[in-house]
């Protein structure tokens, strides 16, 4: 089965020596309602199913990549030295081969690179991990000038979706005020106004590049593309509750 077709390459000024890729959730085995490309082996999807999905990706990777055991915090490693199933959501490489490698189903996906193709890395940002500081920890562990670094925001909940509470907002307003800005009040649904209901809509990629100036990066690409509405390409937990994972995935060759 030839799934390159399913698959999107980041839009991005790279090193040619920097690999990276993002699955969508079509060109797999896997049946309603993990169709079909699911990579997420923790979330309910038959166990020979998500092998033979991961097995379809060895042809395009140098090996077999560090799957994480994400639990929406700050904790970075290493490709070329973790252990297996490492927790942490975050993995950082200089190791030429080692592939590192996040899973997303509405969450935001961060690729990194520096202009020397020197060291990539790869971050799961939902909004607790971006809050409490993934994209800040990712980025010390690289271990390069910010200046020569740039990202890549992949697939995720877009700004007209994401629901949350005031005290999401008041969370990232307490680390970074500007960072109101990124919300906005919801829909009324019911009786009585947003303000009343706490509920805001946030704009994760722009929470995600706010975070990434304050540290001096300004090449930022990618933070187009909405999970939840494009049911046809993407996983979205927030939509369907039981789904999918798709990866996103970054190398040196």
């Amino acid at each position: 089965m030839n799934i390159s077709k399913h698959l999107i390459y980041p839009d991005w000024p790279a090193p040619k020596q920097v690999k990276a890729l993002q699955t969508t959730r079509n060109g797999g085995f896997s049946v309603a309602p993990y169709d079909s490309l699911n990579l997420g082996d923790h979330v309910g999807d038959a166990p020979q199913a998500v092998a033979r999905n991961r097995i379809l990706l060895e042809s395009l990777l140098p090996g077999e990549p560090v799957w994480l055991k994400q639990v929406h915090g700050t904790d970075v490693v290493d490709a070329g030295r973790a252990a297996c199933r490492p927790q942490a959501d975050a993995c950082i490489t200089s190791n030429s081969g080692a592939v590192c490698v996040v899973m997303t189903a509405d969450c935001l996906p961060v690729l990194m690179c520096d202009d020397q193709g020197s060291v990539v890395a790869a971050a799961h940002a939902g909004w607790r991990g971006l809050c409490e500081g993934v994209i800040e920890q990712t980025v010390h562990g690289m271990n390069v000038d910010t200046a020569k670094l740039m990202v890549w925001l992949g697939p995720a909940i877009g700004p007209r979706i994401f629901e949350v509470g005031e005290e999401v907002r008041a969370e990232f307003m307490s680390r970074q005020p500007e960072a109101g800005d990124a919300f906005t009040p919801a829909p009324l649904t019911g009786k009585g106004t947003s303000a009343e209901g706490n509920k805001w809509l946030a704009d994760i990629f722009q929470l995600a590049r706010l975070r990434l100036h304050a540290l001096g990066i300004t090449r930022i690409y990618g933070g187009n593309q909405c999970t939840y509405t494009d049911k046809k390409r993407f996983f979205s937990y927030r939509r369907d509750g039981v789904t999918g994972r798709m990866g996103t995935f970054i190398w040196l060759e």
